[in-house]
């Protein structure tokens, strides 16, 4: 195994409003524009190289600008691409970013929806063994279980970001899944869909670590469960019969201040980074992957944009 991420996910084309206040229903509001790369995929993708980590991505794209930008940029950050050639536009997100640098996003898919598990494998297959496989739920449910099927089978370290929240996500995927990275309201929607518990996402911070513990371990019993909780950090949940190195099996890790301009792709940068600390370092207690993530996401914070607020180290 090689210290490469490998991410298979969605590239969009992303059409930026920045607003005093979100729109509501009815609203009629005056805002900056602005369009540059996204996608959770690719957010994933350039965090993970800008973080350290030789990087492929594996996705789907269209006959367009959108695609022609997606080369030029996986070319000039170094990330191996393979992309399959989809009949439909590249896909595509609208993003409304608020004076707090709270957002909210509408998704086109595209392209995205065409990424099929026979060529994303064959891709993997052919990425010189990576040691951290990481995907999302932007692209279709069967290539996600494919996928994190390959890297179970490769020997592969297999990370789920279950996001966006309002995808199930079946048991067949979490059983592939050897990291899990919810954020709150992701982690909130997984416990309802499986009949675990039913608890609003804004309760999840404040709740104490044995009840966070028990959900995760009901949840992914033989894998490590990151829930990102925004400025309040993260809540790492480990198996109990392997807690990675660390002293505990459930702990919390703070978050840095930052001076947040835009949380836009903060969760990206989180799960990206992680993959690129636990494939260039595998033996370091996980805690210590877990502190570079926190550090790294809470920088992205500090720049506008997904993909290219993505922060160099």
């Amino acid at each position: 195994m090689t210290g490469t991420v490998a991410v298979v996910g969605s590239f969009n084309v992303d059409h930026v409003w920045r607003v005093d206040a979100l729109p509501v229903p009815g609203a009629t509001l005056a805002g900056s524009y602005s369009t540059g790369p996204g996608g959770k995929g690719f957010n994933q993708a350039v965090a993970a190289r800008r973080s350290g980590a030789a990087t492929v991505f594996v996705c789907a794209l269209g006959n367009d600008a959108g695609a022609h930008q997606a080369r030029a940029l996986c070319d000039t950050d170094g990330i191996e691409l393979h992309a399959a050639r989809a009949d439909a536009p590249t896909g595509t997100a609208g993003i409304y970013v608020d004076a707090k640098g709270t957002n909210t996003i509408v998704i086109g898919a595209g392209a995205n929806a065409a990424l099929d598990p026979a060529f994303a494998c064959k891709a993997l297959a052919g990425a010189d063994g990576p040691r951290v496989v990481l995907a999302q739920l932007e692209t279709p449910m069967e290539t996600v279980a494919a996928v994190l099927a390959w890297a179970m089978a490769s020997g592969a370290l297999a990370v789920l970001n279950p996001a966006p929240a309002n995808a199930d996500v079946p048991v067949r995927l979490l059983e592939c899944t050897g990291v899990l990275t919810p954020n709150e309201t992701e982690f909130a929607a997984l416990l309802a869909t499986h009949g675990i518990a039913d608890i609003a996402p804004d309760r999840v911070p404040a709740l104490d670590d044995a009840r966070l513990h028990a959900w995760c371990r009901a949840l992914l019993p033989r894998g490590t469960v990151v829930i990102t909780l925004g400025a309040a950090g993260c809540f790492v949940s480990h198996p109990d019969t392997d807690a990675k190195g660390d002293a505990c099996a459930a702990y919390r890790v703070p978050a840095p201040s930052a001076r947040v301009v835009d949380t836009t792709g903060a969760g990206d940068a989180f799960s990206g980074s992680l993959c690129s600390s636990l494939a260039r370092t595998p033996v370091a207690p996980f805690r210590t992957h877990v502190e570079f993530a926190t550090a790294y996401a809470a920088r992205s914070t500090e720049a506008f944009g997904a993909a290219l607020a993505m922060p160099r180290t």
